[in-house]
């Protein structure tokens, strides 16, 4: 209930606020309307005085980094990875499948001696022109 009366109340001072904007348009231009037809002198531009050019004093020289030496890599072997045993599984046990019994034949009976209905292969014509409605066209003319 608050949330739709603060809508309501956002949407009356939208509306209010956009309908005082044709106001205030309307009047500028009848302001506009009504000046004078000469126009105000040319105001004159002071002149600014260029200004003065900083010497900067030269930036200070960075001084080299000092050589490091690193020491040398020791030269000892790198130990060796361990290996593993090879896993080893059983034998996987081979069991005897039970026999499928046969499906008997079976004979089918003979096709019928009418032909089967064709399908017509001519190809369906797209009309080209709009049907007119005859409530749609204009009344003769007399």
């Amino acid at each position: 209930m608050a949330i739709s009366r603060c809508c309501l109340v956002l949407c009356f001072l939208m509306a209010l606020s956009l309908s005082s904007i044709d106001m205030s348009l309307a009047a500028a231009a009848r302001r506009l309307l009504d000046t004078p037809v000469a126009a105000p002198p040319a105001l004159t531009l002071p002149t600014i005085p260029p200004l003065p050019k900083a010497a900067l004093p030269p930036l200070p020289s960075v001084p080299p980094l000092p050589k490091v030496t690193l020491p040398p890599l020791p030269s000892t072997p790198l130990p060796t990875q361990p290996t593993l045993p090879k896993p080893s599984l059983p034998p996987l046990p081979n069991p005897t499948l039970p026999s499928v019994p046969t499906i008997p034949k079976v004979a089918l009976p003979p096709l019928p001696a009418n032909p089967l209905p064709t399908i017509p292969t001519t190809n369906p014509t797209i009309p080209t022109t709009i049907p007119t409605v005859p409530f749609f066209s204009p009344p003769p003319s007399k």
